[in-house]
């Protein structure tokens, strides 16, 4: 009997633990907590938002680059946008840190491009390059397994996936998309406030000019 009831509130407590872990849930794989944050959250947006806004604010601020030594603004106003997307992601992914390099390169380029007049190439350059860009493109060939052929596509389209393992590119691939629809909601948001701002003003200065 005393044995009995010695063990009864051990056992108690084993089955109350056990109730416990199935009320908590699995625990988070290991490695779970190193994966890139979820881009569809209120605070991912709200950061992004702010960064796409100065972005946007600095290229509308700048000299027109309508020239040659520079992209024109619809260009810039994009470039700006991927280049505010990457630094959201805080350099967690491949695709982020390929588009700060490229920008990088980028601005590099445009100040070699202002301290000296860029040579336009030649038209047989340009002729040579699109046919060997033909070739390649057609020299893939029946040969090339499918998947292959599909894993080469979404490397070219995900920032710095070409080089990345199949398994890699394709959660680089996953957080890109959800990335660029948060992209896509925010530039969409920006856009319909300023449209409201200009609105208002125009309503404004076109009410005052009436009473006068």
């Amino acid at each position: 009997m005393a044995s009995t009831s010695s063990s009864t509130p051990a056992a108690e407590v084993e089955e109350r633990g056990r109730k416990r872990k199935r009320a908590d849930g699995p625990e988070p794989a290991a490695g779970a907590e190193a994966r890139p944050s979820k881009w569809r959250t209120r605070r991912e947006h709200e950061i992004y938002s702010s960064k796409l806004f100065e972005a946007i604010r600095l290229v509308r601020a700048g000299p027109s680059t309508s020239g040659a030594a520079g992209p024109p603004r619809c260009r810039a106003v994009r470039e700006a946008a991927d280049r505010a997307l990457a630094v959201a992601a805080r350099g967690r992914t491949h695709w982020s840190r390929a588009i700060l390099a490229s920008s990088r390169r980028r601005i590099h380029a445009v100040r070699r491009a202002r301290l000296r007049a860029p040579a336009s190439p030649s038209p047989r350059h340009d002729a040579a390059t699109s046919a060997s860009a033909s070739t390649s493109a057609t020299g893939e060939g029946a040969s090339t397994p499918p998947l292959v052929r599909s894993a080469r596509v979404l490397g070219r389209l995900v920032p710095g996936g070409r080089s990345l393992p199949f398994p890699t590119l394709l959660e680089e691939t996953t957080d890109y998309i959800a990335a660029l629809e948060m992209q896509i909601r925010a530039m969409t948001a920006l856009a319909e406030a300023l449209s409201a701002i200009s609105t208002t003003t125009t309503s404004s200065s076109s009410g005052a000019g009436s009473s006068s």
